[in-house]
């Protein structure tokens, strides 16, 4: 919780100079636009928030958003309901997260080593399969979900955030909760209790493959045409999102809460550069330097544990 109400009164700090310096930034029109960018961020966060709490990581998030936008995209186009184009991006996205698990639960590879590979073969299989083209006269039914345009962040908020309460509770509450936790926390003991660590791993990188077929959907919405090269970047975001939000890179230790803090605090430092008059080439620089805070954090903290524990 520390670190929660660390990110928390680093959002008010900053909210606080804005208000001094930049006070429209806090314009409706500005703040639904922050919303509305990083509202995709957060559905793929909490994908990322649990593979991360099993003591892997998943660095293919970008180029599976990628594609399941352009899976949605297609789908839509191919006279799909919105309903049934939304399945197809998270069924393609959790097909991919599932490959990506099972290499790593079953063929024991670094989850490093086989998201890396993933992210090159997606984005490089989309690239060769579209030939660059973008998905262009998307269906008037599948803008905004089929829903006004004013209309859309009140839906898409709600349901972003049902899902952070549901998969909050979940942790908390379910015993497949607390079996995540317990396989980042220590693999060994959870086998020992009788855990499939294995299939938990599975699960997750399932489960976040899902999530971000279900991000690339809310984020195609919005457009009347997909690029086919979306989502660059986007692993960087929602990584730092979920480490500086608190969870351990090492698995075991995070909440849903910390990761909407920390996709919070960094969604809004790129508007917040432009406002106080720095180049908004700086966000990425700015992202990087807070993660090596958090990791560093993260490390000193583990270290002074340790002290602890041998000196008793």
């Amino acid at each position: 919780m520390r670190r929660e109400w660390s990110v928390a009164i680093a959002i008010g700090a900053l909210a606080a100079a804005l208000a001094l310096v930049a006070p429209s930034y806090f314009s409706a029109e500005n703040l639904r636009d922050i919303f509305l960018v990083n509202m995709p961020v957060l559905v793929a966060a909490i994908g990322t928030t649990l593979v991360i709490l099993t003591g892997e990581i998943d660095i293919s998030v970008g180029s599976a958003f990628a594609v399941c936008s352009v899976a949605a995209g297609v789908a839509a186009k191919a006279g799909m309901p919105t309903a049934l184009a939304g399945l197809t991006a998270c069924a393609v996205g959790a097909a991919a997260g599932a490959v990506n698990g099972a290499l790593v639960a079953y063929a024991g590879i670094p989850s490093i080593v086989v998201t890396l590979a993933a992210m090159v073969a997606l984005r490089d299989g989309l690239r060769w399969t579209t030939q660059g083209a973008w998905i262009a006269d998307l269906p008037p039914r599948f803008q905004w979900l089929g829903v006004a345009q004013s209309t859309f962040p009140v839906v898409a908020g709600l349901a972003s955030g049902l899902l952070v309460v549901a998969f909050a509770w979940a942790m908390r509450n379910l015993a497949a909760g607390r079996a995540v936790y317990a396989t980042g926390s220590n693999a060994q003991a959870a086998r020992l209790a009788s855990i499939d660590t294995a299939f938990v791993k599975l699960a997750v990188f399932t489960a976040g493959g899902a999530l971000t077929g279900l991000a690339a959907l809310l984020n195609s919405v919005r457009f009347n045409q997909i690029p086919s090269n979306t989502g660059i970047g986007l692993e960087m975001k929602v990584i730092a999102a979920v480490v500086v939000g608190g969870a351990a890179i090492t698995g075991g230790r995070g909440t849903f809460t910390g990761t909407v803090l920390g996709v919070m605090l960094l969604g809004a430092i790129g508007p917040a550069l432009t406002f106080f008059g720095v180049s908004a080439q700086w966000e990425r620089a700015l992202q990087g330097a807070i993660i090596l805070a958090a990791v560093t954090v993260d490390a000193a903290r583990a270290g002074l544990s340790r002290t602890a524990l041998v000196g008793a």
